[in-house]
């Protein structure tokens, strides 16, 4: 696929919902320029592809329980970021994230999307064989939770609106384990796939501008905030879509 659609002043009110999803499937990731939505209006449009999810742990958006705040305002360090799918360690994790532009900064604060489509393809057909019908662990990390959530997911997962096969991690802290492997086996592997995702080629990086809201495909791509260099207050409104589809294993 090709990483990424951009689309500029789009009426949502008159665009199919079934046409975005795959727009999302094909693509990963859908930018939207340009979209004067309030948190409402964000809202209603996310409840378009679904039921909503909301991570615990979180901070939500006064009046908008549905919805959480990323922002840095108030910080002495910058946050933290890293490779990831949201809330992996549950079941069924959310199908769609999307974000909302509250505040942009001056510099800096971009966000990564990486093509998990092209990271498996691209995998030597030796680690394919070996790894194929495998599964991972993955744990809670990095939100205050009063669980230590875990679950497992399909390695190799085939999209439910694609058919095409997608290599299915999250950071490397939260895959704690891989069917079929001792711990040391599981970290390397764990290592040597998150590098092959999200090496410079297989990465799209997104310039936040007043009025985006982008939203994105869990099931094939992963995400990243870049927090380095950052001018200014940068203030995201997230929300999250459950998936009604569980992937396929490969």
């Amino acid at each position: 696929m090709t990483l990424g659609i951009e689309i500029d002043e789009l009426d949502l009110s008159s665009t199919e919902t079934e046409e975005l999803r795959t727009l999302l499937a094909e693509h990963g990731v859908l930018i939207l320029r340009r979209q004067p939505m309030d948190d409402a209006g964000f809202l209603a449009f996310l409840r378009r592809f679904g039921e909503m999810m909301f991570t615990e742990g979180e901070t939500p958006v006064p009046g908008f329980p549905d919805l959480n705040v990323i922002s840095n305002v108030g910080r002495t360090t910058p946050p933290k970021s890293t490779f990831h799918v949201d809330t992996t360690y549950v079941p069924n994790p959310p199908a769609y994230t999307a974000l909302r532009a509250v505040e942009v900064p001056e510099a800096g604060g971009s966000t990564l999307f990486s093509d998990q489509y092209a990271a498996y393809d691209t995998l030597p057909a030796d680690r394919k064989a070996d790894l194929a019908g495998r599964t991972v662990t993955h744990r809670v990390t990095g939100v205050a939770s009063d669980t230590d959530s875990c679950a497992e997911h399909p390695l190799f997962a085939v999209h439910p609106v694609t058919g095409r096969t997608a290599l299915a991690l999250s950071a490397p802290a939260r895959c704690v384990a891989i069917s079929g492997l001792s711990t040391e086996e599981a970290q390397e592997t764990v290592r040597y796939l998150f590098e092959h995702s999200t090496r410079e080629t297989n990465v799209l990086r997104h310039a936040w501008a007043p009025e985006d809201v982008v939203m994105w495909d869990n099931r094939c791509v992963m995400h990243k905030a870049d927090h380095s260099g950052v001018v200014g207050n940068r203030v995201m409104h997230r929300g999250m879509v459950a998936n009604g589809e569980s992937p396929s294993v490969m």
